[in-house]
């Protein structure tokens, strides 16, 4: 081989690469021949290989940069680079072979060199080409090497693998892998790679104290919320770290990094099944299209913007008040989606007339609603603001979208809406009989209901978070609490493959699995901290909140649901609502006087499941009547609406 200018060669790896092919596939051909006459050749036979040598290398060389051979490493080769050098020389001998028969013909060429040569060939790049790798990882095993921390490997199937391969090849890692762990029988006492199955996923503690294990790293991307829970808690009894490879989704073409494993997040114990997205469909709705998102800068919205980047559409608004957020939502949007046109726009959905320049200047014909205002206590104690945004807010969006030839409009919904006892859920009732009033106008409306989401801005992981590492309390209040939970990115997959499911006027509800104690919850969050609730993080009950329910739902009485092509998203059987003149221009005239009274009277005639915290005011405030009065009731205001419900 031409070696010996080797740092030339590091500099020009083609170069290198194609110069030995041509001696590898030179060798193999004189090989070829030498064995078809038994070692010895004829002087005749070896004018014809020196003849036909030439036309032989070209195609092989043909062959091989067919499937990128060249600019394959020689030291790392993989199965990959196998299957390209058979199809390399597979190619190359076919070329040859027409070449033959085409130009010089057969005649007095030995046939048999043909597959002698392809074999011959095929053996000889493969084999240097794993010779060079094996020497080189012989020198890494020879060399010395500094080892810190023993690890155990939960999972031996690919995954594992390859995540061995990695801390074997990077001896800055300071790991060394004793052993695999894994249910299956079949794989029990098995050799995987050089490294032992030592046995079942029950023995895990056993097997961290018998061979002094530092770190469990746990290679399953597709374990299950309640495989994981075992996983998590056979560390805990050993007193051992443990960390978790990315989900199936977050790896990249398979490649496991170890400096990509993290630690195991609450998200992760959730025991439900992953979420199936119809890709094609979703992608057909989205891309190149022009898209708008309210509250783009929330929780919910950000995440949405997020995955719609992803399917390419025409330009993609974002639209918040939130100065901050939105600035670091386009950044980084920016930087993952450059191919993307983003148009970052500050405005409110409470102003008609920003919204009407903003629709008419884009022409969004898709329009996801999330701009709310979500938080229980605070809307308790601000309820015209909270029907303000949450109602009228909604009504202003949807207007600019009939105006403006939107095809779509997604109102992001919650199950606070089911027979509320909030301000917040009534409100975002209110707002789903809003878009279903303003349907069949030639745009589709369609609302979507979900529970909470773990993570988002004010809910409780970030608080118990923020109470664990103060060393506690962690406050919750209630030991027999339930909430439906989902995790963000799973919420926003729901809500997009709900988006094309209707043909307008349908409520849609995404399945959440069993519902979570809150207690249960805020333990095992303690528990992934390191920490043991009740002995070093205590946790205190502080009664239920203005508002809060003890167990939220998705189906009111009297809804019924229907199932729906994908089996995680249901539809409600549509039930009329009033219409919007009858009652909207009223809610609003409250809202604008400062009129709370009426303004909680009213939203109970609206959904008569609503039953309003004791700490409302249930009359309307007149003028000059102090904050909080409680005086009679309207019934000249409220009487017409209650004919309306009747």
């Amino acid at each position: 081989m031409p070696v010996s200018n080797p740092s030339f060669f590091r500099r020009h790896p083609r170069l290198f690469g194609l110069l030995a092919s041509c001696e590898l596939a030179a060798l193999a051909y004189l090989g070829a021949f030498l064995l078809r006459f038994d070692l010895a050749l004829p002087p005749t036979y070896g004018a014809v290989l020196l003849a036909t040598l030439p036309g032989l290398l070209a195609c092989k060389l043909a062959g091989f940069a067919a499937v990128g051979l060249f600019g394959r490493s020689w030291r790392h080769v993989g199965m990959r680079d196998l299957e390209a050098i058979l199809l390399g020389n597979l190619a190359g001998s076919g070329l040859f072979l027409a070449l033959m028969v085409l130009g010089r013909g057969l005649e007095d060429f030995p046939r048999a060199v043909f597959p002698l040569d392809l074999i011959l060939c095929t053996g000889l790049v493969a084999g240097v080409r794993l010779g060079l790798r094996a020497v080189g990882e012989g020198r890494r095993r020879r060399a010395p090497r500094r080892v810190e921390t023993l690890v155990l490997v939960v999972g031996a199937g690919e995954t594992g693998m390859r995540l061995v391969e990695e801390i074997e090849q990077r001896d800055h890692l300071r790991l060394a892998p004793v052993g695999f762990v894994d249910d299956d029988p079949g794989k029990q006492g098995l050799c995987i790679g050089g490294v032992p199955v030592l046995g079942p996923l029950e023995a895990l503690p056993a097997l961290v104290r018998r061979h002094e294990v530092g770190e469990v790293l746990v290679a399953i991307p597709s374990a299950t919320g309640s495989l994981l829970k075992r996983i998590v808690q056979g560390c805990r009894e050993a007193g051992v770290r443990h960390r978790v490879v990315p989900t199936l989704g977050s790896l990249v073409e398979g490649r496991v990094v170890v400096t990509q494993m993290r630690e195991v997040k609450v998200d992760d114990l959730l025991a439900r099944a992953p979420v199936r997205l119809d890709l094609p469909g979703v992608r057909e709705q989205i891309a190149g299209r022009r898209v708008l998102v309210t509250g783009a800068a929330g929780s919910i919205g950000s995440e949405l913007c997020r995955q719609l980047a992803g399917y390419g559409p025409e330009r993609l608004v974002l639209y918040d008040r939130h100065e901050n957020g939105m600035f670091a939502l386009e950044m980084e949007l920016r930087a993952r989606f450059p191919q993307v046109r983003l148009e970052p726009v500050l405005g409110d959905v409470l102003l008609p007339d920003q919204l009407d320049a903003v629709f008419g200047a884009h022409r969004p014909e898709r329009v996801f609603h999330a701009a709310a205002y979500k938080h229980v206590p605070l809307a308790e104690r601000n309820v015209l603001e909270a029907v303000r945004n949450n109602v009228v807010g909604t009504r202003n969006v949807a207007q600019a979208a009939l105006a403006h030839g939107t095809r779509e409009m997604l109102l992001v919904s919650t199950d606070k809406a089911v027979r509320p006892t909030s301000v917040m859920g009534v409100t975002k009732r209110v707002a789903e009989m809003v878009v279903r009033g303003l349907g069949g106008r030639g745009c589709r409306f369609v609302a979507v209901r979900f529970g909470n989401v773990l993570g988002s801005n004010g809910s409780v992981v970030p608080l118990f978070r923020e109470q664990i590492a103060r060393g506690g309390p962690v406050t919750v209040t209630d030991p027999d609490v339930t909430r439906y939970f989902m995790t963000i990115p799973e919420a926003t997959q729901l809500i997009l493959q709900a988006a094309g499911l209707g043909g307008g006027g349908e409520i849609f509800i995404l399945e959440m699995g069993d519902p979570v104690r809150i207690a249960d919850l805020a333990r095992n969050m303690i528990r992934l901290s390191g920490f043991e609730p009740d002995e070093d993080v205590p946790l205190v009950f502080t009664g239920l909140r203005p508002g809060e329910k003890m167990h939220e739902e998705l189906v009111d009485d009297g809804e019924a649901t229907l199932p729906t092509p994908n089996d995680r998203i249901r539809v409600l059987e549509a039930n009329p609502v009033p219409r919007l003149a009858e009652w909207l221009p009223t809610l609003e005239a409250c809202v604008r006087t400062g009129d709370v009274g009426t303004t909680v009277r009213l939203l109970q005639v609206l959904v008569p499941g609503y039953r309003p915290s004791p700490e409302l005011p249930t009359a309307p405030l007149r003028a000059g009547a102090r904050p909080g009065a409680r005086t009679s009731a309207a019934p000249s205001e409220v009487e017409p609406l209650r004919r309306v419900r009747a």
